[in-house]
């Protein structure tokens, strides 16, 4: 008989250990809450669900019928069968299926699953002591001077390699079914190489075809094995290769908390394009730029001569990539003997000083300075402040998806120096400051601050950045500054 799970309470905690159990007419197998279908294999099973699983905590595919990669005490409680105080469980084998349905019941929202090989559902069980027979457990110390050894932590990663990654497969009948199950073993080689786990990177997958979709999420799975399996289930759609979309799609939908995405970690996109994207990718790459995501291209065989007149822009590469350098664009010749190619691409994402496109607060704000030209301040003093200005200014990442920079000069009046449109990289940026003019005059700074809100801010106020205004002056405003100043608080939020 092959081994089972028993659990040995020890100073309220639970060992797991293997041993064998019998499961018809016998007490039910004591499981933890995270004990997933598939970790059962038997056609019919009793098992002992334990209380006080966080209900958030559990992943749950399916309705009535889940897939069997689901938590089994979590799937009880969806189906009713049990409450969060645990309780016995009947589970049932049975064979996989495709769409499992996303169905919210007793406070867990199950999720849907496109295909998966196995499935299982529950039933109450019953309750009985639990009588299991199992190797002895010794929890005696170990004898001094001895020094236990340390075994790594599979399940934290590389701690190394900090990244949230989907890849974005090509799907579409350009690719084929042969080839596309070729990607999906590189795919998968490189998953391996990572070395994803809690602390190391998290991976998700989404499939480009005529509509793109998700297949999973960053949060479904935190160790290889079980990404492994997940890609491997993943069937072809067929249709045009809208790689655009698709990027586009990924950039905006997949890369939310509520999916999984860590704070402070570097957002990658991998997108595989076989042969050449069947519609526009640069508007995508801009997108994907705006919402701090790193764009790698992976590109397999490039089209011959003959068929440019076919592709729609031959530098789609360049325009889609997070940064033209070489660095996010991959080529590999054809999908066979792939598996040299893997290291070197897994180097790529891994190296995190390069993910230029991860949003900082360096490259991810609108700065607009409001500079006093009041007469009290004089040429000399007006020159200083745009020095000091031109020194903030130069320490961020000035660029049309990046940091952007405006001025305003006022007296008892407002003169737009220049707006975050005009000028979009750091060299225009800092000749134009330098070549403000000294206006000269009284100081209405409150009539300042609401006009720069109104007129400088209100353009872009639905953008990604976030917006500061810095007031240069010298001294006391003849209006009022408190009214304006929390208006402008209230209009930021």
């Amino acid at each position: 008989m092959s081994p089972a799970w028993i659990s040995v309470l020890y100073l309220g905690g639970y060992f797991l250990l293997p041993g064998p159990v019998s499961c018809e007419g016998s007490a039910p197998i004591a499981i933890t809450c995270f004990t997933r279908g598939l970790d059962i294999r038997k056609e019919k099973a009793d098992v002992l669900c334990p209380g006080g699983c966080l209900l958030r905590d559990f992943y749950v595919f399916g309705n009535i019928v889940y897939a069997s990669l689901s938590s089994i005490c979590g799937a009880a409680i969806h189906r009713g069968v049990i409450t969060s105080s645990g309780g016995a469980v009947r589970v049932y084998g049975l064979p996989g299926r495709e769409n499992y349905s996303s169905v919210a019941s007793n406070g867990i929202q199950s999720q849907t699953l496109t295909r998966w090989s196995s499935s299982f559902t529950v039933s109450k069980g019953k309750s009985r002591a639990l009588e299991a027979t199992g190797r002895a457990v010794s929890t005696a110390h170990p004898p001094a001077g001895k020094r236990q050894k340390k075994t790594p932590n599979k399940k934290a990663g590389n701690k190394d390699c900090k990244a949230d990654i989907a890849f974005l497969i090509d799907g579409s009948f350009n690719i084929g079914q042969r080839r596309f199950n070729l990607q999906k073993n590189f795919v998968g080689k490189v998953a391996l190489m990572l070395g994803i786990g809690t602390e190391g990177p998290h991976v998700g997958l989404v499939q480009a075809s005529e509509h793109p979709k998700i297949e999973f999420f960053l949060k479904n799975f935190t160790s290889a094995k079980d990404v492994l399996f997940a890609i491997k289930e993943v069937g072809f759609r067929g249709g045009n290769s809208n790689t655009g979309k698709a990027l586009k799609h990924t950039a905006q939908k997949f890369f939310s908390a509520d999916s999984g995405v860590r704070k402070g970690i570097p957002k990658v996109v991998v997108v595989f394009i076989d042969g050449w994207p069947s519609d526009d990718i640069e508007e995508a790459g801009i997108v994907a730029r705006e919402f701090g995501v790193n764009v790698f291209i992976v590109s397999v065989a490039k089209p011959i001569p003959e068929e440019l007149g076919m592709v729609q822009d031959v530098g789609f590469v360049d325009k889609a990539v997070c940064r033209n350098n070489g660095f996010f664009s991959y080529h590999i010749p054809s999908w066979f003997g792939t598996t040299k190619y893997v290291k070197p691409l897994v180097q790529k994402l891994c190296t995190h000083e390069q993910m230029m496109c991860s949003k900082t607060c360096y490259n991810s704000v609108n700065i607009a300075f409001l500079i006093d030209g009041s007469s009290s301040v004089g040429d000399s003093n007006f020159r200083l402040m745009l020095e000091f200005v031109s020194n903030i200014a130069k320490t961020f990442e000035i660029s049309d998806i990046g940091a952007k920079i405006a001025a305003v000069q006022f007296t008892y009046d407002q003169r737009t120096e220049f707006s975050f449109t005009d000028y979009t990289t750091k060299e225009n940026v800092l000749a134009v400051i330098r070549n403000i003019r000294y206006m000269s005059g009284g100081t209405a700074t409150g009539d300042a601050i609401s006009f720069t809100v109104r007129n400088v801010f209100g353009p872009i106020r639905d953008g990604p950045n976030k917006n500061f205004l810095v007031i240069v002056t010298d001294g006391q405003s003849y209006d009022d500054v408190q009214a304006p100043a929390a208006a402008a608080h209230k209009a930021a939020k």
